[in-house]
């Protein structure tokens, strides 16, 4: 007996053909008596447990997955639509289809109404979420209608969700924090947070996690009010100006999200990005750019390409009824500087 059986295995023992041994592991109509009898001889025989992935490529059985990420020109889920595509030969081996959907997740409305539209077509559905109850409404009618749902890089643990998918964004935000006072040194002055929203909980956990460091080891700097940008360009630009022109004695910089080549783009008018500790999120084209010139410090990295392929993974694990292998989804934090980019 093979190490590893498949249904073209035992098909071949029973003289039969794939979609005949299906229907005789599914109880379908249509089977003679005597190729049933031949059909189970030969899984007893071999103690055969079919596969969910075999028995789905016996059927012709398509799964559909439906990614919900941010609009906008965001660099970060850019490389995470570009790595779904890079999968596509893995995703037709395993007969997988997957749509991206971009959709404004700042707005709790708009972001309910996507994930609502979605019920009934596909079988399950990773989404940037905002944590917000029509959006926990939405999350959950999906799951109730027996879609499966991934939380991507910002949680809804409220909801009633599968899984999230993502960095540990308290420890993040505990690592800027660090990463920022111990960077400024003996200095004394001002620190700017720019967020895209607090309604996102991973932009609402790594604040926390950035301001319990500030003031438990770096009560000599002032933590300023978090200002929210939506992650755009323009209005963070707008935003970091504003601060600047107001607050000569900036020495730190927490952007906590994207929006990242507005910020950039303040600092250097103003002619500040060498006396300002810029610490941002994501290796990206841009923030590459940034850390070379030395105008950002230090990168906050989660890995988009782990990142894609671990939502996938989960996603076709709830479809299978299998088990998720936790230590392999699980998603690390880097610290990428000027000195070791990748």
């Amino acid at each position: 007996m093979p190490a590893v059986l498949t249904l073209k295995d035992i098909a071949r023992q029973a003289g039969v053909s794939l979609a005949t041994v299906d229907r005789v592991l599914h109880n379908r109509p249509g089977v003679r008596p005597d190729t049933v009898r031949r059909v189970k001889e030969a899984i007893e025989r071999n103690a055969f447990q079919p596969h969910v992935a075999a028995a789905e490529l016996a059927r012709g059985r398509t799964r559909r997955f439906a990614f919900v990420i941010p609009s906008g020109p965001n660099l970060f889920m850019q490389q995470i639509q570009s790595y779904l595509g890079e999968m596509s030969a893995w995703l037709s081996a395993r007969r997988l289809a997957i749509d991206t959907v971009a959709t404004d997740v700042f707005d709790a409305s708009v972001l309910a109404s996507s994930l609502d539209a979605l019920a009934d077509d596909y079988d399950g559905v990773a989404v940037v979420a905002l944590d917000h109850p029509s959006v926990r409404a939405a999350i959950n009618d999906l799951v109730d209608a027996g879609t499966k749902v991934v939380t991507l890089v910002s949680d809804v643990p409220s909801s009633r969700r599968h899984h999230y998918v993502g960095i540990d964004n308290i420890a993040a935000g505990r690592t800027a924090g660090a990463l920022v006072g111990r960077l400024v040194g003996v200095r004394k002055g001002k620190v700017a947070i720019i967020a895209g929203s607090r309604g996102l909980r991973d932009h609402a956990e790594r604040i926390f996690g950035f301001s319990q460091v500030m003031t438990s080891e770096f009560s000599g700097l002032d933590v300023l009010p978090v200002l929210e940008s939506r992650d755009d360009d323009g209005r963070s630009e707008q935003l970091m100006t504003r601060l600047l022109g107001k607050h000569p004695d900036i020495v730190g910089l927490y952007n906590v999200g994207a929006g990242t080549a507005g910020v950039a783009k303040a600092l250097v008018e103003q002619g500040r990005e060498k006396q300002v500790v810029f610490v941002g999120h994501d290796v990206t084209v841009l923030t590459r750019k940034l850390l070379l010139q030395g105008v950002m410090a230090a990168a906050i990295s989660q890995n988009p390409g782990h990142e894609a392929r671990a939502a996938v993974r989960v996603l076709l694990a709830l479809a299978r009824g299998e088990p998720i292998l936790s230590e392999q989804e699980k998603i690390r934090i880097d610290i990428v500087m000027r000195d070791n980019l990748p």
